[in-house]
């Protein structure tokens, strides 16, 4: 894809006066808003230069290579940096591309068993153990904010916060149904039993601006639920609020009612933000075929297969015989770059394209 010179020294210009603007800051709130964006930038801004220099070069080389005693050497040097050409390019034209606003933002990741009983609550607890352990890989932090737990093991639900620097843009196309295929614990005669469980990612951005009042809502307290302990089912510290409006519904469950209330009204936000972003997603989405950043949360999206020790995400066709590795978190890395990459690659299609 070739990019416009002009394009190549905005960027420049732009780090150029981010840097130039840090040099002289003083306010507190205006340095650390700098170095962020220098810090986002810096990436781009350094591949950039590396292709300008390796423009310059060639454009120097084509000149030497009619020289009857420098031609050869030249046009050697040439054919090589002509050869690298494309791989730089398509490295930069990837740093420029549109990107989500909320890709750096930490999330609020829920799983809920769906079809297959015990078995359903059994593999949402395998996929909290996937993400906590991929969460730590990547230098994220890992709260539960409320869970429910089976009888025979696992969760019925499980909501969970995880914090870190870009955390929505590796995490955003793990929403939809996750299938598992595998002889349960409590199946005795061997049987394969396919159950799900659904995973929703919602992006906690800086400045969520929803329409949102608490007047709408309505604020329940009631015991706290849990495998026991000196806090549950004693004092009244659990927090239900319901946005009647909208009919969602958010329970915080930790042992302090006041940081509760705080962390619900924050998920509730994040909900509400998140059905905005899905109708405008819709809107712009029009009849787009990509099923890679769909977000649609009724949609098989993968399949965790036992017996013979796969994982195959159906989007992109990736089929993995590697389920240990995965499952563990180790290797979910794999998984989540392909997913990126597919999605960039559809992305630069389009504007190839128009």
């Amino acid at each position: 894809m070739k990019i416009p010179q002009a394009r190549l020294e905005q960027v420049v210009d732009k780090f150029d006066a981010i840097e130039a603007r840090m040099s002289v800051a003083s306010e507190v709130d205006e340095i650390v808003k700098l170095s962020k964006e220098h810090a986002e930038l810096r990436p781009l801004a350094e591949e950039v230069r590396l292709l300008q220099a390796q423009l310059a070069e060639m454009a120097e080389l084509e000149e030497m290579a009619a020289d009857p005693e420098m031609g050869a050497m030249a046009k050697e040097e040439l054919q090589s940096l002509k050869q690298s050409l494309p791989a730089l390019e398509h490295r930069v034209s990837i740093f420029l591309l549109p990107k989500d606003k909320d890709d750096n933002a930490s999330v609020i990741l829920e799983i809920r068993a769906g079809t297959g009983g015990d078995e359903a609550a059994i593999f949402v607890g395998d996929l909290y153990r996937m993400y906590a352990r991929y969460a730590q890989l990547q230098g994220w932090k890992v709260d539960i904010e409320t869970s429910s737990e089976a009888e025979m093991g696992g969760y019925k639900e499980i909501i969970a916060s995880i914090n870190g620097n870009g955390v929505f843009g590796k995490m955003k196309f793990e929403s939809g149904v996750h299938r598992v295929q595998r002889v349960p614990v409590t199946e005795t005669q061997g049987r394969i039993h396919t159950s799900a469980a659904t995973v929703a990612v919602l992006p906690e951005p800086e400045d969520i601006e929803v329409d949102f009042s608490m007047t709408d809502v309505r604020v329940d307290t009631m015991r706290a639920s849990g495998a026991g302990g000196q806090h549950v089912n004693k004092t009244d510290s659990a927090v239900r609020m319901t946005h009647e409006p909208s009919g969602i519904v958010v329970v915080c469950d930790a042992k302090s009612q006041h940081q509760n209330r705080a962390n619900a009204e924050k998920i509730l936000k994040m909900k509400l933000y998140e059905m905005e972003r899905d109708r405008l997603d819709a809107e712009r989405a029009g009849d787009r075929k990509s099923q890679v950043g769909s977000g649609d949360r009724s949609e098989r999206i993968r399949t965790y297969n036992y017996p013979q020790g796969r994982v195959t995400d159906h989007r992109i066709g990736l089929t993995l015989y590697k389920l240990d590795k995965i499952v563990a978190g180790d290797e979910l890395d794999e998984v989540v770059n392909s997913l990126i990459a597919e999605d960039q690659a559809a992305k630069l299609a389009e504007l190839e394209m128009g």
